[in-house]
């Protein structure tokens, strides 16, 4: 009587006491976030109350065996700037690994919205734009953190009243030509780093092009700021 209930059971403790080992077997990936964020606080300065750091994320199904010796976190190789680190955990071990973590600093930044709704070919004046403070995380890629810089270019789009204003909405004067030599600009934590480039496609004032870095061979994106000088925006 009650003998296969029983069993199944029996059968579900079992399993459930088999998925519970499986799970101690892995590394806590909140806890290598937490290490990887103690070891970026001791290396970037202090933050400001409108900072905070962004820590990976390093992927949930990420399965790292559990380290039998305290997992240790140092800064990688490379350039260290004022806002972001690239922190290294590394397991000694018998069945050793390493993993990378970026850490950088976000908080709030001035970002240009429409004021009302902006009709396409509209040329834009200081009234059409207001500046509010945002959170950096979740912006637009090429969004504007200066009115300054959208008077007097014309909207290649209707924009929507409350919009984040981008580089990409915007078009002005031809600033660069398919062929020419252009000057690649990339600020970095406050260092600015300049190269000699190739213009891949046209492009207007604020608008997107592709360039060749002629240093590398690479091609990258970025935004025509003027007739010799992309910027290009470094995530």
């Amino acid at each position: 009587m009650g003998g296969p209930p029983n069993c199944r059971r029996l059968l579900l403790a079992a399993v459930l006491a088999s998925r519970l080992a499986a799970a101690g077997d892995f590394q806590d990936i909140s806890q290598l976030e937490e290490l990887a964020r103690t070891e970026a606080q001791r290396l970037l300065p202090p933050l400001s109350e409108k900072q905070r750091l962004q820590v990976g994320p390093i992927q949930p199904h990420l399965q790292l065996a559990r380290c039998e010796n305290a997992v240790k976190a140092a800064r990688a190789p490379g350039i260290l700037v004022h806002d972001r680190v690239l922190i290294e955990l590394r397991c000694e071990a018998r069945a050793p690994w390493h993993l990378y973590v970026p850490v950088k600093v976000v908080g709030i930044t001035s970002v240009v919205l429409a004021a009302h709704a902006i009709v396409s070919g509209s040329a834009l004046t200081a009234k059409d734009m207001s500046v509010e403070q945002r959170d950096v995380v979740g912006l637009p890629p090429g969004y504007l953190n200066d009115p300054a810089i959208a008077i007097g270019l014309t909207a290649g789009r209707s924009i929507a009243a409350g919009t984040v204003l981008t580089a990409q909405q915007l078009m002005g004067a031809h600033a660069v030509q398919r062929g020419q030599t252009v000057t690649l600009v990339a600020n970095a934590g406050g260092v600015s780093i300049q190269m000699a480039g190739r213009a891949l496609s046209d492009g207007l004032i604020n608008q997107r092009v592709k360039v060749e870095n002629l240093s590398s061979g690479r091609t990258v994106e970025g935004i025509a700021r003027s007739e010799q000088i992309v910027e290009i925006i470094l995530q």
